[in-house]
């Protein structure tokens, strides 16, 4: 924090100023975290929803009013500046991720950024470099992948690190939607490479690669990557005889990779699979057993372990919802399911946790930057005819045959 400004961290279950900038889809489901966290998590400090953010006076204080902040700005720098804001939340698109998160560190605000950290790999390295720097100082930073935070997922994460899968050999990773499957749907912000850095790859497969990572414990050395735009001109608006707008990046990107373990791998991620709505699905084999997840079916995880007798051996379904696993004691009694808003409530529970305990979060600014890495190595790849690129900062592990 800056000399001026109180450090909430040291009272513990003192109240901290949040101040958040975009009150959209992002906005709204971070506000409902702010909301509720203190309420179940037993979190070091408390969060105040202080501020809100954003370009149109009229909106911002409609959407202040639904979410429950006690104030709005039009300006993201007088937010900033703000004395009562000791958390900047960055949910815009991902063009201004960059300036906005260096300007809240440098004013001595901790900060959460939404994935992907940036839009490319420079502002990534600014950001995390920024974060490192602000650290010496007691701040924290961590970028916003919520996905970790699904108990299931964090559970995989447990049976892998206890070795409960053997030695890990293949994943298989994908991200499925629909929404744009319909060519007359219009423009958005996520069809513009200047807004949004890429297609698909950016907005749903940054996912699925630190989700696969996150199970792993482990990073992707090198992938070799195909794109492809399915849809090269869509209506700017959904008025009728709406002019058409050029969508310049991927609908679909596929993508083989390698593990710095030595696991190899497939990613797609698409958002026109008819009938798929937000199917983030991963499935890991190793040698001792297996595991698959999909996030339709969010509160169950597959579990098959290699070491059963054969004659009664197969995949057994686990209900997630027991308060031994992660996340799920602070919630409802054993088999009242959780939702997509809780694992953005655990994220800041999380966040908020680390800050009171002055240590750096996960995900920090430096694993966002990794991330970056590998969707930039794939943007690469597929534009130079699918070759195998490599990860900056990863070492290849070389398999005897």
């Amino acid at each position: 924090m800056s000399p001026s400004t109180p450090d909430p961290a040291a009272t513990p279950g003192a109240v901290i100023g949040v101040g958040m900038v975009g009150h959209a889809f992002m906005g709204a489901v971070h506000a409902h975290a702010w909301r509720s966290v203190h309420r179940f998590f037993d979190v070091p400090l408390v969060p105040r929803l202080a501020v809100l953010g954003g370009r149109d006076p009229d909106r911002t204080k409609a959407a202040a009013a639904r979410q429950g902040w006690a104030d709005v700005e039009t300006d993201w720098a007088a937010l900033i500046a703000r004395d009562d804001v000791g958390i900047v939340d960055v949910c815009t698109p991902g063009d201004s991720h960059c300036e906005i998160a260096i300007a809240a560190l440098a004013a001595g605000k901790h900060v959460l950024c939404e994935k992907p950290l940036a839009n490319s790999v420079a502002e990534a390295e600014e950001m995390a470099a920024a974060a490192e720097r602000a650290a010496l100082h007691g701040q924290r930073a961590m970028v916003g992948f919520n996905y970790r935070r699904v108990p299931a997922i964090a559970l995989a994460r447990k049976l892998v690190a206890e070795g409960r899968l053997g030695t890990i050999r293949q994943v298989r990773a994908a991200y499925l939607q629909d929404w744009l499957a319909d060519p007359a749907t219009p423009m958005t912000w996520r069809l513009r490479r200047d807004r949004a850095g890429s297609g698909a790859l950016g907005d749903i497969a940054a996912h699925a690669v630190d989700t696969a990572q996150f199970i792993l414990g482990d990073r992707i050395t090198g992938v070799s990557a195909m794109t492809e735009t399915f849809v090269r001109q869509r209506p700017v608006s959904a008025a009728p005889g709406s002019a058409l707008g050029e969508v310049d990046v991927d609908d679909v990107t596929v993508f083989l990779a390698r593990f710095t373990g030595g696991a190899v791998a497939t990613f797609e991620a698409t958002r026109f699979a008819l009938g798929r709505k937000n199917a983030l699905r991963v499935e890991i084999n190793g040698s001792r057993g297996s595991l698959a997840f999909d996030f339709e079916s969010m509160n169950e995880l597959s579990f098959y372990d290699g070491d059963a007798d054969p004659a009664e051996a197969g995949f057994r379904r686990i209900l997630v919802t027991e308060p031994a696993h992660p996340y799920v004691g602070a919630w409802w009694p054993p088999g009242h399911l959780l939702g997509y808003e809780h694992t953005f409530t655990h994220e800041i529970a999380d966040f908020l946790t680390a800050i009171g305990e002055r240590r750096d979060p996960e995900p920090s600014f430096a694993d966002g930057l990794q991330v970056q890495r590998v969707l930039q190595a794939v943007q690469d790849s597929a534009g130079n005819g699918t070759s195998w690129v490599g990860v900056p900062g990863s070492t290849e592990r070389v398999i005897d045959a």
